[in-house]
């Protein structure tokens, strides 16, 4: 096996073993990725964290978005759990849960989609993943800490989320009832990893009565039987829907949500469920995969057509990590030589246009179709301390 600091120097590692890329992982992440958040985004004066760090890590906006606080806890505490009980990663962690504590929620105990630098609310909580993110939060705190507190926000979170799962923006949904229902994927996409990762939480009864159903809602409705890819809006019915919302395909969800189906299916010993997920991987992201310049698409019309999102060519660093998450659990699952070359094109592609080598720490989040950094920012409204650092885990922790 090459040393790490070889394998950083080479253009193409196909011929590398593939623990060698655990290695390559974990030391991203620890000796660059977390540092970076460590040195940058913690507000020592009103708590929380800053997320809109520029690419040498500066803030730039003070503005504070619940579910990336959320998604900080979480992965502060996930690092606590998993790699290495550092006081300070607890510390790290408790820091932003105690800010979301006293600031995250309404009356009503729904969680704002934002607030300002002190705390105070500047968007109303029409965005159920805020609620998605603090239950993941702070279920994965209460395993590192058991503070009963931290069990009932996410337990009671968790309630809540399925209280309004069929309609998660409430009287904030802009959508004319009876004219074209549609429901999203993101939600049963969500809720299947969500409900494993609160397991200790919410007892194992819960997710195996979860988990059968979201399954089924997702390969019997999302899936598009005729192209094999998963619909990111269908009908209420199941059915697809010939519009805009109903044709578009996201390849980054589609592909994000097979490891955690992969993860299921490990769990309840489904084969079949393996073999289903790794075909809908290998198509969807030979559907996305930009033939030109390389890389996955953000968005794309099932039927050709012009999309409804202007930056649907743009390439996000999110996208591309799941993908390679997804591969390389297939690949150890099933042995399948196609997804192994897959994982190794997405690394080549990923490892080599997102990260900045720089300014090192995180890495870039928006590319040109080219390939080109779009944004030099390594944080912002959307990408916080989460898919770089949660990715780089599972993929030391699976190719280790």
């Amino acid at each position: 096996m090459l040393k790490t600091k070889n394998i950083e120097n080479l253009e193409h590692l196909q011929d590398v073993d593939l623990t060698a890329y655990a290695t390559l992982y974990q030391k991203e992440l620890l000796e660059q990725i977390i540092p970076f958040w460590d040195k940058n985004s913690i507000d020592s004066e009103f708590g929380g964290y800053f997320t809109c760090l520029d690419r040498q890590g500066k803030v730039y906006d003070t503005d504070k978005f619940i579910w990336l606080q959320g998604r900080q806890v979480w992965t502060y505490a996930m690092l606590y759990n998993n790699v290495e009980k550092k006081q300070e990663w607890l510390d790290t962690s408790l820091h932003g849960a105690d800010f979301l504590i006293k600031n995250g929620r309404d009356k009503e105990g729904n969680w704002y989609f934002s607030l300002n630098q002190k705390g105070e609310a500047l968007v109303e909580p029409y965005n159920i993943f805020s609620d998605c993110f603090a239950a993941m939060a702070f279920g994965e705190l209460y395993k590192a800490t058991k503070n009963p507190e931290h069990k009932e926000i996410a337990v009671t979170t968790y309630n809540n989320i399925l209280a309004r799962q069929n309609n998660p923006k409430g009287k904030w949904n802009k959508i004319h009832e009876g004219t074209r229902e549609l429901k999203s994927f993101s939600l049963p996409m969500i809720l299947c990893n969500l409900s494993l990762l609160l397991e200790e939480v919410i007892g194992k009864e819960v997710v195996d009565q979860m988990v059968p159903p979201l399954i089924e809602d997702i390969m019997t409705n999302f899936l598009n039987k005729e192209h094999g890819i998963i619909m990111e809006n269908v009908y209420t019915t199941g059915e697809f829907s010939d519009s805009f919302e109903g044709r578009v395909v996201n390849p980054g969800h589609g592909n994000e949500s097979m490891w955690f189906l992969m993860d299921i299916a490990v769990r309840y010993n489904k084969q079949d469920l393996i073999k289903q997920c790794e075909e809908i991987l290998t198509r969807t992201t030979e559907f996305g995969w930009d033939k030109e310049f390389g890389g996955i698409y953000y968005f794309l019309d099932i039927q050709g057509h012009p999309t409804q999102e202007l930056q649907w060519n743009q390439k996000l660093w999110w996208v591309h990590i799941e993908t390679m998450i997804s591969f390389a659990k297939a690949y150890k699952l099933t042995g399948n030589e196609k997804s192994k070359e897959w994982f190794l094109k997405l690394h080549d592609y990923t490892w080599n246009h997102f990260r900045d080598t720089e300014f090192q720490g995180e890495w870039f989040g928006y590319l040109t179709r080219e390939g080109k950094p779009l944004l030099e920012a390594k944080g912002g409204k959307w990408k916080g301390c989460f898919h770089v650092p949660r990715g780089l885990y599972e993929l030391w922790k699976t190719l280790k």
